[in-house]
């Protein structure tokens, strides 16, 4: 069994580097980095930490607009796909990477799987929403991380090769909380404790490319009762300083180069309560008991917001200001993510799928049914 697994932004890393490790112990995978997060700190640093083989390819497709770079990922990894001849494209998340793959792999003979398939914010501005979509149509395996998702599938159409695996990023998490606690010293080297700080990340188009929107959430997070840390994606930086909101900024937070993954999971374990507009970071809040404000409209993660450990906010200074100083109620934690093996179903899958099932090799995983 040969899978050809393709990652490009630093939540793909993530996710791939427990099912890489299950894949690698029973058949072979090649690993296709497309250069969409190309810088070191974005990066090299999660395939050095998360121990990730080091890719096979790495096309180095840089930043442009979603067109020319989808475009360019397809011209770059088919010529892959030819010289490997994979047995199966494994893709992940929403990405440009993701989408680009799909058409890739549904243009050949080779069987499309979708990781994190069935997510639906039910927002088409979104190039992330139309990514998803249009990916799991063009996949022979939809992996839905919840059954909310499967039901989406079905909603859609698409019942054949739909299965619900639960969330590689529960897998992911409970292994990087234990290795950040031990290893990590960013709280320290912060000078910050425990449930005494709030943490925040802003990144997403709508948000970064709308001065309206960007001062709204500064105006809000300006106001919050504790320290507020931000590591700030270069994306970001750029807009604030473009729109004359650096300096102010610098003023109110705290704000720090971006980390790697075992710091940023320790911030965020360590955090009083998170506020984000990054669909990972809101499931990963949930996953390690951190209250999240959502700074967007909507989520494709609605479990955590009817629990009511996620709340939707938007770019609205008011709520955000609002959800920073309110102690909300909080239902115990449910598991609508699975319990932790989804990497072990996945491969499973594959392997059945792929006819590569040797008795000795099988991966066998609990059913979640």
């Amino acid at each position: 069994m040969r899978v050809c697994s393709v990652v490009g932004a630093r939540p793909q890393f993530i996710k791939a580097a427990t099912v890489s490790r299950k894949l690698r112990d029973v058949g072979e995978e090649v690993l296709v980095h497309t250069g969409q997060h190309y810088d070191k700190e974005m990066s090299d640093v999660f395939f050095d930490e998360l121990d990730i083989p080091e890719p096979e390819y790495n096309l180095g497709v840089e930043s442009d607009t979603h067109g020319r770079q989808t475009a360019r990922m397809i011209a770059e990894l088919e010529p892959v796909i030819e010289e490997t001849d994979p047995d199966a494209i494994l893709l992940y998340g929403d990405t440009n990477s993701t989408l680009a793959g799909a058409i890739v792999g549904s243009k050949r003979d080779v069987v499309v799987a979708h990781v994190e398939a069935g997510l639906r914010s039910g927002n088409r501005d979104m190039p992330e929403e139309i990514n998803r979509i249009l990916t799991d149509h063009a996949s022979d395996m939809c992996f839905a991380p919840s059954k909310a998702a499967v039901e989406a599938l079905a909603n859609e159409g698409i019942v054949d090769g739909v299965h619900w695996t639960g969330d590689v990023m529960y897998d992911a998490i409970l292994a990087a909380r234990e290795r950040a606690r031990e290893s990590t010293t960013i709280l320290e080297d912060l000078g910050l404790t425990d449930d005494e700080f709030i943490l925040t990340t802003v990144h997403r188009a709508s948000n970064t490319d709308d001065r309206d929107n960007l001062e709204a959430i500064l105006d809000g997070l300006a106001s919050a009762p504790l320290p507020v840390v931000f590591p700030a994606h270069p994306r970001t930086v750029d807009c604030l300083e473009s729109y004359g909101l650096w300096e102010r900024a610098n003023e109110e937070l705290e704000i720090v180069e971006p980390l790697g993954y075992l710091d940023f999971v320790r911030l965020l374990d360590g955090a009083e309560r998170v506020a984000t507009d990054s669909g990972g970071v809101q499931k990963e809040a949930f996953f390690l008991g951190t209250r999240c404000l959502t700074m967007r409209e909507e989520t494709e993660w609605t479990e955590t917001v009817d629990c009511g450990w996620n709340q939707l906010v938007g770019p609205n200074t008011d709520l955000i200001r609002e959800a920073l100083v309110t102690d909300w109620e909080l239902d115990p934690r449910p598991q609508p993510y699975g319990d932790g093996s989804a990497s072990d179903r996945i491969v499973a899958l594959l392997q059945d799928e792929l006819e590569a099932v040797d008795p000795e090799q099988r991966i066998k995983a609990p059913s979640l049914d």
